[in-house]
């Protein structure tokens, strides 16, 4: 009348796991359910994740002679496995707990025989016995006087009991003269009182039949019903429905011809077998008891902690119990607030690992040549984090988080973005006002000064597309800064991208301009009717139509769009505008490369023309500080990220911008400022000549 055992085994288990016990020690006799034992839960320990650092086998079959360190000897242990072992459980199956007591009984007696100094600390353990072992502990003599402490916090997977009715009356009313035939109930009485209920011996007190079984301690004789017993009890009544059920049906049976009727008194024991399977009954005790196929008992165990006390008694607390009819992996439920724990443990629940948890910020990594239970602790990986303690492994923070310096915890990343408020967007934000206005102040002077000959002979309107357009390229820079939305990040490439290629068409207009004009000055040239303000009208058209043409294509296909990086840095996310296309981009780019390499090469060719034509040579110079800037650009702006990205661009926005307003308006403005007297017709005339 007992439950399948190998439930048992799943909530040996799961008790563990509930409390991350993953080092521990076995402990079974030597016989054949001590080896079933160990086949069984040794796989289901590795399974989950469980070592086992000792297994020990005990021969159970002890001769009691009152002297523990005899009684050791003759076994031929002294010092068995759990006595050095750092497994802080150890579960025992069978009567093995009995072993236990005296093994270590015997340790702390030997250890008062030595010097203070030599004395090895005591030890303290989590016993879990299987529902085999009985606490009661009555086979326990009086003369031995082992001290049951030892196992004070042992938790036992126990049969489910109840109490039943008057149980407790009945045992106050035991007297041994109820059964003067049952040498059983006078031996368990003499041993149990210490006395004698004859006059055989003259040594012992006698027996005066008065005593009460309540007086006795718990080692020896318990007033409720055990698990062991309430089994006997159910098995009785199993067996008595099954002849009841036996009876009821012979009863209306009728006689057939020639047969006899089935005579109860003559049945053999195997013939109930049919009858106790699938049995189902309530109790006196109000208990429904079902068995099921197989004859075993459909119920769970009680599990049970063992509190002791300095008399050397104890009670059991039921603590929890192990359901089969609950869901998987939830059977066992366990009431921790009632637990009682080892007085020699610093820490409840106590730890049972094969080495201390590893703290946060390291994982674990595997012990060459040990059990996988055993493992050193690691520091976690660069970019990872643990914030718990006996953690496998490490994992990765949130991409919009990064681990601290401890790699414990998660830290929010901070916004990389070149903002208004950073040195760097100040010190841009400056070099683009400071340029705009001189832009402005050349483009003013040039007005004010449209009639001279030196601003005639560079053709006026030019100049004034070149200048407004340099301008709007200083001022373009300022779409950069700041954080990028849905209105910058389409138009700042894009903008500059048409701005400065209107500039790069007006440099080369201007160019060709010159070449045609000197051409033109040759007897009889038919280029003379080329030379004009529609060709160079033309031109800056033209040239500038292919760049919108490029933008517009980008726009409507894959345009630029605000975008966050959340791993090129590891403490920072960058806010960025995503190029969308980056072909398109680097057309946009390409082109206007393209029509600076044009300019140089026509300026170049044209740098010997006379000197009231020689813008050549400054616009040869300029279009190579633009090619020079921008091809530095391309490589240390692949090799950035973030805010360092974007301020490049912007120091090639401007120092190429910067380069074309330098070189060619200079020296021009030199002229008309400082040295207004070469600003003349006649010293043109006579430069060129």
């Amino acid at each position: 009348m007992v439950p399948n055992e190998d439930l048992q085994f799943k909530g040996i288990i799961q008790l563990l796991l509930h409390f991350g016990w993953k080092w521990v020690g076995l402990m079974t006799p030597i016989n054949e359910a001590g080896e079933r034992f160990l086949q069984i839960i040794e796989p289901m320990l590795f399974q989950n994740g469980i070592c086992s650092e000792f297994t020990e086998k005990v021969d159970c079959h002890l001769h009691f002679t009152g002297n523990i360190l005899d009684m050791l000897d003759d076994t031929g242990i002294l010092t068995p496995a759990f006595m050095s072992s750092k497994a802080n459980v150890v579960v025992i199956y069978g009567e093995s707990i009995l072993w236990v007591t005296i093994a270590i009984e015997a340790r702390n007696m030997i250890q008062l025989l030595l010097p203070p100094s030599k004395r090895k600390q005591r030890v303290g353990k989590v016993w879990i016995t299987t529902a085999q072992t009985d606490f009661s502990l009555a086979f326990f003599k009086k003369p031995i006087e082992i001290n049951i402490q030892i196992c004070h916090g042992a938790f036992s997977f126990a049969i489910h009991s109840k109490d039943i009715q008057d149980f407790s009356d009945f045992l106050r009313n035991v007297k041994p003269s109820w059964a003067d035939a049952d040498g059983f109930t006078n031996n368990f009485w003499e041993q149990a009182f210490m006395c004698s209920l004859s006059n055989s011996t003259g040594s012992a007190d006698i027996c005066t039949g008065e005593e009460m079984l309540e007086s006795l301690p718990a080692p020896y004789f318990e007033m409720s019903l055990t698990g062991h017993s309430y089994s006997i009890y159910n098995a009785v009544y199993a067996l008595a429905q099954a002849l009841h059920i036996r009876y009821s049906s012979e009863a209306i049976s009728k006689r057939t011809k020639g047969g006899d009727r089935l005579s109860s008194q003559n049945v053999e024991p195997w013939q109930h077998h049919s009858l106790l399977q699938r049995i189902s009954f309530n109790n006196s005790a109000g208990d429904e008891i079902t068995l099921n196929e197989h004859g075993e008992l459909a119920a769970g165990f009680d599990i049970i902690n063992l509190v002791t006390f300095p008399n050397n008694s104890y009670v059991r607390i039921k603590v929890g119990k192990l359901d089969p009819q609950a869901p998987p992996g939830k059977e066992l439920i366990i009431n921790g607030n009632r637990i009682q724990w080892h007085s020699l443990f610093t820490q409840v629940p106590p730890l049972s690992l094969c080495n201390a948890n590893c703290l946060p910020g390291y994982e674990k990594k595997k012990k060459e040549g040990k059990k996988f239970c055993c493992y050193d602790c690691d520091p976690c990986p660069h970019g990872m984090f643990s914030n718990e303690k006996g953690l496998e492994t490490c994992t990765r923070c949130p991409p919009d988080q990064y681990p601290n310096q401890e790699q414990d915890q998660c830290i929010p990343k901070k916004p990389h973005v070149l903002g208004f408020g950073e040195t760097l967007a100040m010190v841009s934000t400056f070099s683009v006002l400071l340029f705009s206005l001189i832009t402005a102040m050349v483009l003013g002077i040039f007005i004010k000064h449209r009639d001279t000959a030196i601003v005639k002979a560079n053709n006026r309107s030019l100049t004034y597309i070149l200048l407004i357009s340099l301008l709007l390229c200083f001022l373009c820079s300022l779409m950069f800064i700041g954080m990028p939305n849905k209105a910058t990040c389409p138009l700042r490439q894009t903008a500059f991208g048409i701005v400065f290629s209107v500039a790069l068409s007006s440099i080369l207009a201007k160019t060709i301009s010159v070449v045609l004009a000197f051409m033109a000055t040759k007897p009889d040239s038919t280029i003379r009717k080329w030379v004009g303000k529609k060709l160079a009208y033309s031109i800056v058209l033209s040239c500038s139509v292919i760049q919108v043409g490029i933008c517009a294509s980008w726009l409507a296909t894959s345009a630029p769009f605000p975008d966050v990086d959340m791993h090129s840095m590891t403490e920072e996310i960058i806010f960025l505008c995503n190029e969308g296309s980056v072909l398109m981009f680097y057309c946009v780019l390409g082109y206007m490369g393209f029509l600076a390499i044009i300019s140089f090469t026509v300026a170049f060719l044209a740098r010997k023309l006379p000197d009231s034509f020689n813008e050549a040579k400054f616009i040869t110079f300029s279009m190579l500080v633009f090619c020079s800037v921008w091809f530095s650009f391309i490589p240390t702006y692949l090799s950035t990220r973030g805010k360092y990205m974007v301020a490049v661009e912007i120091f090639s926005i401007l120092a190429s911008s910067a380069g074309l307003l330098g070189c060619i308006f200079s020296p021009k403005c030199y002229i008309i400022v400082v040295r207004p007297e070469l600003n003349n017709r006649e010293q043109l005339i006579r430069r060129k000549m």
